[in-house]
Order: C-alpha cells, then structure tokens, then sequence
C-alpha cells in the first residue's frame, strides 16, 4: 500500500512576503497598544482635571458664602455704628467742640 504524501498547499505569497505581512501585523498590534494606553492617559488626566475643577467649584462656593457672611456683618455692624452716632450724636458734638477749644 502506498502513502499518500503530503504535498504544501500551494500559496500565493512568497515566505518573505509572508513575513512581512506578519512583521507589519505586529507593528500594528504595537500602534493600537500605544493608542490604547496614550487614550487611557488621557482619560485619567481628563478625570483629574475634572475633579481639580469640582475643587475650585467648591472653593468658589465656600468664598462666595463668606462674601455674603461678610456683607451681613459690614451691614449690621454700619447700622449698629450709625445708631450709636445718632444716640450720642450731642456727645460727639460736644466732644468735639472741647477738642476744639484744646
């Protein structure tokens, strides 16, 4: 009984050109893994940059409370003043009349 031998499959591509292609192929597969992980860099700076931001907001809101904290106290404390003034305003006068005469 006789074997049947095995013959290649007949290629259209030479060994050198199969080569390249492979070597081509693995430079691609190198190029998406930098695309991949330069994207996921990205992604975390921008995460980042996201929550420095949120800080600032935070920040902003926390000044913009102390500025109306502020206004009620420059107010209250105007309106306090002006009302001593006014209530001891012949105090003032005669005050300043001494000083005056000095």
């Amino acid at each position: 009984m006789q074997t049947p031998s095995k013959q290649p499959k007949s290629s259209s591509m030479t060994h050198e050109e199969e080569e390249e292609m492979l070597h081509d192929i693995s430079k691609l597969q190198d190029q998406v893994q930098q695309i991949s992980l330069s994207q996921k860099l990205t992604e975390a700076k921008i995460h980042g940059v996201e929550s420095k931001i949120k800080g600032v907001e935070a920040k902003m809101n926390c000044v913009e409370a102390n500025i109306d904290d502020l206004k009620i106290d420059l107010k209250t404390n105007l309106t306090n003043f002006l009302q001593e003034i006014l209530t001891n305003g012949e105090m003032v006068v005669k005050d300043t009349h001494d000083f005056n005469k000095i």
